[in-house]
């Protein structure tokens, strides 16, 4: 009896951890309500403030200031987008121009980000997450965290579903000869 209440724990628990991931994938590629986005940060960049393998959760703001962190892209094109600090602003014909800076690095980012390139300003930072969720975005990942998992979930709710039926065809089939062993 307590090994099978330690391993229901223990598959609650599996199946907790593995809803999280499905959900901080599904944040990662669908668009979250409130412009939220969610991105790992991949580089160095900015440490120690946000460190490689961090999940960083980015919103838009109307305005930025020195000091915010922000996500921004400098091209439509670019594969990756940079999570930097922003270290000085200008502003020409009356638009703002940010220069920014990664904590880590020596000297600010050659180019200037625009308004138009910015996807938003670092509002959440969580630590080491942004590795599980590469993982869970790698096909393998992908297979080992959702599909195994939901197969097995489905085929445990089958096999469920089939000791059910054959349960009531037992209780049938007693109730039958009760019936018939009653009428001799």
């Amino acid at each position: 009896m307590k090994i099978k209440k330690v391993l229901n724990i223990g598959y609650y628990f599996i199946l907790a951890i593995l809803i999280f991931l499905i959900i901080l994938f599904v944040g990662s590629v669908l668009p979250i309500p409130g412009n939220y986005k969610l991105m790992t940060v991949l580089s160095g960049s900015m440490s120690p403030a946000i460190k490689v393998g961090s999940i960083v959760a980015v919103k838009p703001a109307d305005s930025y200031k020195i000091g915010d962190i922000i996500t921004f892209k400098l091209s439509p094109s670019a594969k990756t987008p940079t999570t930097h600090r922003i270290v000085e602003m200008e502003v020409a014909e009356g638009t703002p121009i940010y220069i920014t800076k990664g904590d880590a690095n020596d000297s600010p980012d050659v180019n200037k980000v625009y308004q138009k390139h910015i996807i938003g300003k670092v509002i959440v930072k969580i630590p080491l997450l942004g590795y599980a969720m590469d993982f869970v975005k790698k096909p393998i990942g992908f297979a080992l965290v959702i599909i195994i998992p939901a197969t097995l979930v489905v085929l445990d709710e089958i096999r469920k579903i089939i000791k059910e039926v054959k349960k009531k065809k037992q209780k049938k089939e007693l109730g039958t000869r009760n019936t018939n062993i009653e009428d001799e």
